[in-house]
């Protein structure tokens, strides 16, 4: 027979782990959203979560396992505010783009520990380069995924349909990472509107009306 798990307070062990990883991404968030990806270590992570070494250990087995996880809670929230955009704004792709880039874009300048980590820090951490590569290409699936569903039998087909999707995520990535640091000095809106526009067009097979 397996042995209960006990509870606290009426939290159980397992809600109790739980909380203490999203203390520790937290922290984890905080310390890479505003410092160099060097300097968030172990050791600094555990004091900012108030947390000791070994409940870091009871979810990460060292800081190259911390840092994925952070940028990963950041991506299923980037996917979640604009998959809500594209299911609850109604109107042409260029529209419904427009929703969902501008959910993205605030996402990330609301709180600029989130900016930061997933467009500048997930690019100069060398922890985070291989994921970094997988989620390009997880989001150009999306787009060509959703590109389907907004332009039906107008859509790109296989492989062009994953070809743009490369394109623009890759694409926006590194507008926003100029923009981001400071490189590019261009409205929040300018960026926007080409987005979409170039999302509406570059999806579909003969992208004579756009807008």
């Amino acid at each position: 027979m397996s042995v209960p798990k006990r509870s606290y307070r009426g939290i159980s062990a397992q809600q109790r782990r739980d909380d203490r990883r999203q203390q520790l991404l937290e922290a984890g968030l905080d310390l890479l959203g505003s410092q160099e990806w060097r300097q968030t270590t172990m050791t600094a992570v555990c004091p900012r979560a108030g947390l000791t070494e070994r409940y870091f250990y009871e979810s990460f087995s060292d800081r190259d396992a911390l840092l994925p996880a952070v940028l990963d809670r950041i991506v299923s929230q980037i996917r979640d505010v604009g998959l809500h955009a594209l299911a609850t704004t109604d109107g042409d792709p260029y529209t419904k783009a427009t929703a969902a880039i501008s959910a993205f874009v605030d996402l990330l300048t609301n709180d600029p520990r989130i900016g930061r980590v997933a467009m500048l820090e997930s690019a100069a951490a060398d922890p985070l380069h291989a994921r970094r590569h997988e989620l390009l290409r997880e989001f150009a699936q999306l787009i060509a995924t959703h590109a389907h569903a907004l332009h039906g039998a107008d859509a790109l087909s296989p492989p062009h349909d994953q070809i743009a999707g490369l394109l623009l995520t890759s694409g926006l990535a590194e507008l926003l990472m100029a923009w981001l640091a400071g490189e590019l000095s261009v409205s929040r809106q300018d960026i926007i509107e080409v987005a979409a526009t170039q999302f509406a067009a570059a999806t579909r097979r003969n992208p004579t009306s756009i807008r």
